[in-house]
């Protein structure tokens, strides 16, 4: 694993959201763990105590992770009004959700998996590596798209080695996928794990894109090690990184 040569600056509490938990731990345990697993057990508790999950509620937001997005953007400025905006891996809406909030004119959301509808965007179940789905998701948005989102992550599997190549092979397709679709000028902003972008990746994006750079924003858990690589000023000019 390739790790940084230098420490991801972190991103500032933005005003009116949930301040991340502080370090006393879990406030509120179950009374009973009948028929759960340790795990469960434990996943049950850091959602209860979690004030993103009770913030996500509270707005009406379909998950914890609209506020990951929230706070990238607010450091990064990627989502302008009236921009047409792509979200790989959408389920279960809340990065279509934000969007949507943020001013952005077209949102499309894509999935493998079925969702209630947004609000505002147009879902889409499929795969995104459908060799239709660039032509079709242009007719949707008007044109190319100004920026694409993945927040994908495959399931974990506890071993680092394997979970790492497993979501990096996510990342480039998402990234294979924004090469295809994206205006000039547009942005890309991809999940990869602690340590950034495989050299590879990161070569081809610096070759696409006029700058690229990692953020952990405060609303992913301090042991998680997901990241966000950030690319905008896209340059679709630049030589091939195949």
């Amino acid at each position: 694993m390739r790790r940084s040569a230098r420490p991801i600056p972190p991103i500032a509490g933005t005003p009116g959201l949930p301040e991340p938990p502080g370090p006393r731990g879990l406030t509120t345990k179950l009374r009973t763990a009948r028929g759960r697993s340790t795990a469960s057990q434990k996943w049950l508790e850091r959602q209860l105590n979690d004030p993103y999950v009770r913030a996500a509620k509270q707005q009406g937001l379909r998950s914890r992770a609209a506020f990951k997005l929230m706070e990238l953007d607010d450091r990064f400025h990627m989502i302008r009004r009236g921009s047409r905006v792509v979200d790989l891996g959408a389920a279960p809406g809340g990065w279509s959700q934000v969007a949507v909030q943020r001013g952005a004119a077209a949102v499309v959301g894509v999935d493998l998996l079925a969702m209630d509808p947004v609000p505002g965007a147009t879902i889409l179940q499929g795969d995104f590596n459908d060799e239709s789905m660039p032509a079709q998701l242009e007719a949707l948005l008007g044109g190319k798209a100004d920026l694409v989102l993945s927040d994908m992550a495959p399931n974990a599997t506890g071993h680092n080695a394997t979970d790492h190549l497993r979501i990096m092979a996510l990342a480039e397709l998402a990234l294979d996928f924004a090469l295809q679709i994206l205006e000039p000028g547009g942005g890309f902003v991809a999940k990869v794990l602690q340590g950034g972008s495989e050299r590879t990746m990161l070569d081809r994006m610096k070759r696409h894109f006029a700058q690229v750079r990692h953020a952990k924003p405060p609303a992913s858990r301090k042991e998680s090690s997901e990241l966000y690589v950030v690319a905008t000023g896209f340059r679709p000019g630049s030589p091939s990184a195949k």
